[in-house]
């Protein structure tokens, strides 16, 4: 082997080949059949066979050779460390918009990771910039029929774009989109609106040339930059108020009304921060067809509307008194729904803190990038009496009780004394004013902010 690629096992699960196999945590899997798999779409064609010889190294350091037979469809019922087992391909771009660079001094390494792999956009919809692709990566997407994908598009004139990215490799997106096409990929694609950069005419002809690659692009999610305090980029970066998120919503209403005669979808989506800021009301559920970019905070709102209507519960019965944390952008929203919760219930009291970002700056408003230590200041300076309180799942790092600034919940529940318990969706938020004292929510899949160098922020 030329690299010693990392396909270390993280968990096994219960009876599972890989526990028949005695397999366990900690063992790497370093060659299956004379090949060594870079990533876990490698080794998933390479166990697709019914005949195995697996070349496997044990955390004690011991090598062995494991032949076994399997079915055609039978997994190994194994988990790793990471994805990708060759490290993940870092943006070698300079985004002027690039929130990465946004974040705080000494925060955990792992946060400052720039992704821009487009193995990770297949796995889990990271979006990416084809400005380091291959014509192997081509050839592999085309072969493992890697699709659909997620593409930061920004801008399709070359100029805009390499302004943007600050690579001239940025300016080749209409080729690599060529070549994205015929390797047989759809993808979806986002713009990050910059004013006075991508938007007014540069947002015309971007939509206008994305829409005559449909159907290969499936959906087209235009989110407004985020900008945080900590900043140190030179370049001069605005933001939209309420009568430039105004513009924007009119100026792509004129091509959603054309594509929804033509074709009965919208493809057009707004992050939903253009309508609050805006003063609007989310569009209805139908607007966002099956939710198809959910993950980059477009339709977030009214999914968490819908759901919280769509929850059927029973009331405890118990007189009770809740604090909500949640960030400033949805607390309104947030505000009705509880308001129409405690008409039904007359034993809840509902109080929502909107916390204001110390952390990353007041224009950050979104429940995903709250910290611990902004949580914990917004209640000790709340008057009122609360007997538990409810926090965002998005603020907690996936899969731990962690929040961004290193704060465990942990020791938040200590600090108060008080029941603190995460809600990630409208159905929870209704089940946890329902019957608090029983609400427990476990499992966090899903609830982690999207932490990427090329997007600005989701997870209201």
């Amino acid at each position: 082997m030329s690299k010693m690629m990392n396909a270390k096992i993280a968990a096994i699960n219960p009876g599972s080949l890989a526990e028949e196999l005695e397999l366990e945590v900690g063992d790497k899997i370093l060659e299956v059949d004379g090949q060594t798999p870079v990533d876990i779409i490698d080794l998933s064609f390479m166990l697709a066979d019914e005949e195995i010889e697996m070349l496997v190294e044990h955390k004690d350091g011991q090598r062995e050779i494991i032949e076994f037979e399997k079915d055609a469809d039978e997994e190994l019922g194994a988990e790793f460390e990471s994805a990708v087992f060759d490290g993940i391909r870092r943006c070698k771009n300079r985004c002027v918009f690039c929130f990465v660079d946004m974040i705080a001094p000494k925060m955990r390494k792992t946060l400052s990771v720039k992704d821009d792999d487009y193995r990770m956009s297949f796995l889990y919809g990271n979006f990416i910039t084809l400005t380091n692709l291959t014509d192997a990566d081509f050839k592999r997407i085309k072969n493992f029929h890697l699709s659909p994908l997620f593409v930061s598009v920004h801008a399709i004139n070359p100029a805009v774009r390499e302004k943007m990215l600050r690579t001239p490799l940025a300016g080749k997106i209409s080729s690599a989109l060529d070549k994205l096409e015929n390797a047989g990929a759809d993808y979806h694609t986002q713009i990050v609106l910059c004013p006075g950069l991508n938007d007014g005419e540069e947002l015309d002809f971007t939509i206008e040339e994305l829409l005559k690659r449909r159907p290969h692009v499936l959906s087209l999610a235009i989110v407004p930059v985020g900008v945080t305090k900590h900043r140190r980029d030179k370049f001069p970066l605005a933001q939209f108020d309420k009568a430039g998120a105004l513009k924007v919503i009119n100026q792509v209403e004129k091509y959603r009304e054309k594509v929804r005669k033509e074709s009965g979808e919208t493809f057009i989506y707004l992050g939903d921060e253009f309508y609050f800021l805006a003063g609007l009301d989310m569009p209805p559920a139908e607007f966002y067809d099956d939710f198809p970019q959910l993950d980059n905070g477009i339709g977030l709102t009214r999914n968490f509307i819908e759901d919280f209507k769509s929850e059927q519960v029973e009331y405890s019965g118990e007189k009770i008194r809740l604090a909500v944390i949640s960030g400033t952008s949805i607390s309104p929203v947030l505000k009705n729904l509880a308001a129409e919760e405690m008409k039904r219930n007359k034993n809840l009291t509902v109080e929502i803190i909107p916390v204001v970002n110390k952390f990353f700056g007041s224009t950050v408003n979104v429940s995903g990038l709250l910290t611990g230590g902004d949580i914990i200041d917004a209640l000790k300076n709340f008057s009122g009496e609360f007997d538990g309180v409810l926090i965002p799942a998005s603020s907690l790092r996936s899969g731990e009780d962690i929040f961004l600034d290193d704060v465990k919940l942990d020791d938040m529940k200590n600090f108060f004394g008080k029941k603190i318990e995460p809600v990630a969706s409208g159905g929870e938020f209704r089940r946890a004013l329902a019957d608090f004292k029983n609400y427990s929510r476990t499992g966090f899949e899903n609830s982690v902010y999207m932490w990427q160098s090329n997007a600005a922020y989701t997870k209201f």
